[in-house]
């Protein structure tokens, strides 16, 4: 408790409570607008952090990324466009409440379950990371190898609708992360003779490149065939009978939300439509699912919200980032100078216990700027893509350059973007390159040490139990699409 009273004084000094303000009004902009994904507005907010103190920099990333997720229920419920891939479910039940002219009440519905669900999520981070860590205090080399083993083989979970793809997007990332020097021997490897490449390629501009750069490419396209629709929001309050209806919807799909964060890889898009599909087979009136339903609503948003504190659990106690979004963040953390992990709270626990405080705030913030301001946000739907496209490249251009003072991150941050254009166009997912990037050289440097400990000795890795059950989860859940497939064509 000395440790959470002492995150809340640190919170509301006025200049670090500012930057969460402006960080979530921020995060929801960014999550309105079609296309901009929460982990490009983290991604292009990162370079600004670099000057900031540790506390004001990670919670200025946080408020971005709580905003955005919620965001783009906005544009999801009025003009039937997701603004991040979260709010994909909500389309469903939003856009018709929208075209009934119960606009505003389903933007309630969506905020306060938001909210509710962001809020019940950081809960659970603060009761379940520190007993999690010291938990991961036992973990050696192997066990740290198998644990990023299963990390990647959450890609069958982001493949979207083809494995194979999934696994070369995750087989990408991999190559990537071996370009610099041997984590053990310490020669260069593939670096061609570039002196740029000898200690491998940052993982942000690729990232930058990846989400913003080839979103920019993407809205070129359509520059002049975008549809202005005009949005009209009733003032039509939620009931109080309306409310009881959703608030078990809420409470079971936070849970499920924050369970699917912890697990590294899957993402807010996942949980959202899992609490959907089990909202609706919990209802009894099935048939108005579709149409309109509150719960509809309620179950995606509040899964799709409360990932992000789920998503921090791995990230903080195993140095594992949940999703693409906290691979930024781990970048972040320790561009600051800090190392996720076990012994994060043990050396910085004043500090991890501020960002606690700070995801509260920012969830109580969704609820007040939802309520409050949701029609102001909804205007920068109509700012014109000829105006936004050059601004997102500026500031691509201007975070990649920032990074280290050099043009090469800069190359690099567009050969990533015309690349995750091309990967876009032939349907192949970009999570798993980053879960790639991330992992890679964790799975390749533990797995070699493990084998140091054991000279040579494979059994190393089938005698220690949770290596074992890391390894076996980690097989199952990779192959697990294709078993699925294969049960349903029997049945």
């Amino acid at each position: 408790m000395s440790l959470l009273a002492e995150g809340l004084a640190n919170v509301l000094q006025w200049h670090v409570l500012l930057i969460l303000v402006l960080g979530t009004a921020l995060g929801i902009s960014i999550g309105a607008l079609p296309g901009l994904t929460s982990t490009m507005g983290v991604a292009l907010m990162l370079p600004l952090t670099f000057g900031m103190e540790a506390v004001s920099g990670i919670l200025l990333l946080i408020g971005v990324y709580f905003g955005s997720v919620y965001g783009g229920s906005i544009t999801a419920i009025l003009i039937n466009t997701p603004g991040t891939p979260a709010s994909a479910a909500t389309v469903i039940d939003g856009h018709p409440l929208a075209k009934r002219g119960l606009a505003n009440k389903a933007l309630t519905v969506s905020t306060i379950s938001a909210a509710t669900g962001g809020f019940l999520s950081v809960i659970v981070l603060i009761l379940v990371a520190p007993q999690l860590a010291s938990f991961a205090l036992k973990f050696s080399a192997p066990e740290t190898f198998a644990l990023a083993f299963f990390g990647l083989s959450i890609i069958s979970s982001v493949a979207g609708s083809s494995l194979v793809k999934g696994l070369m997007a995750g087989v990408l990332g991999l190559l990537i992360s071996t370009i610099g020097l041997d984590p053990i021997g310490g020669f260069p490897r593939f670096t061609f003779g570039l002196t740029e490449l000898t200690s491998g390629i940052n993982f942000i501009p690729i990232m930058i490149g990846l989400f913003a750069t080839s979103e920019a490419f993407k809205s070129m396209e359509d520059l002049f065939s975008v549809n202005q629709v005009k949005i009209t929001v009733e003032k039509v309050k939620l009931k109080w009978s309306e409310f009881k209806t959703i608030i078990g919807t809420i409470l079971r799909s936070a849970g499920i939300g924050t369970a699917t964060g912890i697990i590294p890889g899957a993402g807010a898009d996942i949980a959202a439509f899992v609490a959907y599909n089990e909202a609706k087979r919990f209802a009894k009136n099935k048939e108005e699912f579709g149409h309109g339903d509150l719960r509809g609503i309620a179950a995606p948003e509040a899964a799709g919200n409360s990932v992000t504190g789920g998503a921090m659990i791995p990230l903080l106690t195993l140095g594992i980032p949940g999703d693409a979004v906290t691979a930024v963040l781990l970048g972040a953390l320790m561009v600051q100078g800090l190392q996720p992990g076990p012994m994060l709270f043990e050396t910085n626990g004043p500090i991890v216990y501020t960002l606690f405080v700070g995801m509260l705030i920012a969830n109580v913030l969704i609820l007040i700027f939802g309520l409050l301001l949701i029609r102001v946000f909804t205007k920068v739907l109509y700012i014109p893509k000829s105006i936004l496209t050059p601004i997102i490249l500026v500031l691509c251009v201007v975070g990649s350059y920032s990074l280290g003072n050099n043009y090469f991150d800069v190359i690099v941050m567009f050969a990533a973007g015309v690349i995750g254009y091309f990967l876009k166009k032939i349907d192949i997912p970009l999570s798993p390159i980053i879960l790639g990037l991330i992992l890679g050289p964790m799975m390749e440097s533990n797995f070699r040490r493990a084998l140091v400990m054991s000279s040579g000795d494979l059994s190393i890795f089938y005698t220690r139990p949770i290596t074992v059950i890391l390894l076996i989860i980690g097989v199952i859940t990779l192959f697990s699409p294709v078993f699925t497939k294969k049960f349903y064509k029997k049945s």
